[in-house]
């Protein structure tokens, strides 16, 4: 079945307008043109889009879907237009990385500099997701590349070891534990926590932890972004866990206090997933290459995988 986008627009203006006529002019078309058109369609559906009232017309539920999905191809189209555009405006090509929060603030942003530097006439777009959804993207192939930490959860992704981190933990000035060297999680659960958003890898591995060992994780807040929480524990609403680069990094800022956390999982590894394929796009390859030095991708198929973490 094929569509043009004249009819699809004159829809959306129906909908928009709540009228034929006006949606008719805005659409630059004559009232018996854009009555054809919307019968046509109608018929070539099998369903009613729009009920004709005496004042105007309303839309059906057949219509709503559609409206969704015009809606929809319109951003589609528009991103294609302004992709295209800029191919024609010099531009060598288009990267999709998704990462999640940790990575970007503690490791990422060095090397996606010097890459764009040596390649200028390449885009980058960088979406902030959650390991999970890191891998879902990539997976799905809304995203080139993803940046993320284990468990894996798309077995059927290619990755490969990047860059190892370190958790600490943040307590306000004149807590009780801000003279200590180094704490221990059990330690952290008599106190509130301020906690990353639902979904976060960390926030996650931090509730199955507590469960292990028989406690409830007190999450008091949860926020999204790092210099919220940073903002809410020196504020005295809690204690939290933080990668080691960012809680140095707001430990001046917001007069906090940082600590080791001494648990084996407070090291974790970021890895670097792409679709399983026997030959990846020249512009990925580029890419994962420029990270750090190469070390081959897993075989199609297959995926290198590390102990779950954080």
């Amino acid at each position: 079945m094929r569509f043009d986008l004249l009819s699809l627009n004159l829809v959306l203006a129906i909908a928009e307008t709540g009228s034929l006529t006006r949606a008719a002019e805005r659409e630059h078309l004559a009232l018996a043109a854009a009555s054809k058109r919307l019968s046509d369609l109608e018929a070539r559906l099998g369903v009613v889009l729009f009920e004709r009232r005496a004042r105007g017309v309303e839309i059906t539920d057949a219509g709503r879907a559609l409206v969704r999905h015009i809606r929809s191809l319109n951003a589609s189209l528009h991103a294609l237009e302004s992709e295209v555009v800029e191919y024609a405006r010099g531009l060598k090509g288009h990267l999709r990385l998704a990462a999640n929060a940790s990575a970007i603030a503690e490791c990422l942003p060095p090397p996606l500099a010097a890459f764009t530097r040596q390649n200028p006439l390449i885009r980058i777009s960088l979406e902030d997701m959650t390991s999970a959804e890191v891998q879902a993207a990539v997976a799905e192939g809304h995203a080139d590349v993803g940046i993320f930490v284990p468990p894996l959860l798309e077995p059927q992704l290619a990755t490969r070891p990047w860059r190892r981190g370190t958790l600490a933990v943040i307590v306000p000035a004149g807590h009780e534990l801000a003279g200590q060297g180094d704490v221990r999680f059990e330690a952290l659960l008599d106190y509130d926590l301020v906690g990353l958003h639902v979904g976060a890898a960390v926030q996650e591995f931090m509730r199955e932890q507590a469960s292990e060992r028989g406690r409830v994780l007190n999450t008091r807040l949860q926020v999204h972004g790092f210099d919220a929480i940073a903002q809410l524990v020196g504020a005295g609403l809690g204690v939290a866990i933080l990668p080691g680069v960012v809680a140095e990094r707001f430990s001046q800022l917001f007069g906090l206090h940082v600590l080791a956390l001494d648990e084996t999982w407070a090291e974790r590894e970021y890895q670097i997933a792409v679709r399983s394929q026997e030959r990846l796009p020249a512009l990925v390859q580029r890419f994962i290459d420029s990270l750090a030095a190469p070390l081959p991708l897993a075989a199609a198929g297959a995926s290198l995988t590390t102990t779950a973490t954080p």
